[in-house]
């Protein structure tokens, strides 16, 4: 096992290396679309498998891509948001959308894809500003390249101070999640007026959840995906077809962008929102118990069933 820590060459590199001493199947987590595509060029050469790990890459016949149904993450972050709107009781919803990084993650269109399908009614990677739907008008959609918090916090610092009426936000995970939270607090505004959605469960998520920053997050249970990994490279490895059971599906490439449609092991992911914490990320120990309570306060954690 090797860890790039972030860094496109090491990955390759690390990749090229594996290849080199003799492995059959390759399982890859690329940074980005372009190293996943040298990578998999490099391991088809010699007559190695891919599976590209929560990542798609679209080059190659059989790049096997194992992770959660990106769509239908996005949807529960759109329907999660809906519901949100409905129980804090936000009044003529203003909608800013910050979308993650769709200049280099195709995941990130397919999220977009499924929350601007459920708000808006069209299954679009950026909707239009000015639409309107469900009793919602969209006064931005914007673009954190890269998946960077830093980036995405300057771009919606400046719209919420060119538009204080925004009272109602789309995000794509978690960080962006937090990094609109950071603006609204600096702002003054208390829990339970503006919400924010995300993906990924993280602890700062979660807390967010709990103090009524953020309406929920996409769970996507981390071993599961493992288990799938596993189980796939281990029958490629054998020289065995995949049974239809668990290469449940395929993933294609963005209307527009080259590549392949592949065969792909697609999860289930499940919203959790403050009822469902205890239940799901703290039974599973995803999400570290001491440290959200120490976050949020013991009161916080044991009125949301957290003990």
């Amino acid at each position: 096992m090797d860890n790039a820590q972030g860094n496109d060459a090491t990955e390759l590199a690390q990749a090229q290396a594996d290849i080199t001493q003799g492995a059959k199947v390759l399982i890859m987590d690329p940074l980005d679309s372009t190293v996943g595509t040298q990578i998999q060029q490099a391991a088809a050469a010699k007559g190695v498998k891919v599976i590209s790990y929560d990542r798609a890459t679209f080059t190659g016949n059989k790049t096997y891509y194992v992770s959660f149904n990106n769509v239908n993450v996005g949807k529960l972050i759109g329907q999660g948001f809906l519901d949100c709107v409905k129980a804090w009781n936000v009044s003529s919803p203003q909608v800013f959308t910050l979308n993650g990084g769709e200049d280099t993650d195709p995941n990130a269109i397919d999220f977009a894809k499924g929350y601007n399908q459920v708000v808006w009614g069209e299954a679009v990677p950026q909707e239009t500003v000015g639409k309107s739907a469900n009793g919602l008008t969209l006064v931005g959609d914007e673009v954190a390249p890269g998946w960077d918090n830093t980036k995405g916090q300057t771009i919606f610092q400046q719209k919420y101070t060119a538009n204080n009426k925004i009272n109602a936000t789309i995000e794509a995970n978690d960080g962006l999640a937090n990094a609109v939270v950071t603006v609204l607090k600096q702002k003054g505004v208390g829990p339970n007026k503006i919400p924010t959605v995300g993906q990924d469960a993280t602890l700062q998520g979660i807390e967010n959840v709990l103090q009524g920053y953020q309406c929920g997050s996409v769970y996507k249970a981390v071993y599961l995906e493992a288990q799938a990994a596993v189980a796939l490279a281990t029958i490629l490895r054998a020289g065995l077809e995949p049974p239809s059971a668990l290469v449940n599906g395929t993933t294609a490439p963005a209307s527009g962008k080259p590549g392949n449609t592949q065969p792909a092991v697609l999860l289930t992911p499940l919203w959790v929102d403050k009822s469902k914490v205890a239940s799901t990320v703290i039974k599973d120990n995803f999400v570290d118990k001491s440290a959200l309570c120490q976050a949020v306060t013991q009161k916080v954690c044991t009125d949301n069933g957290i003990t």
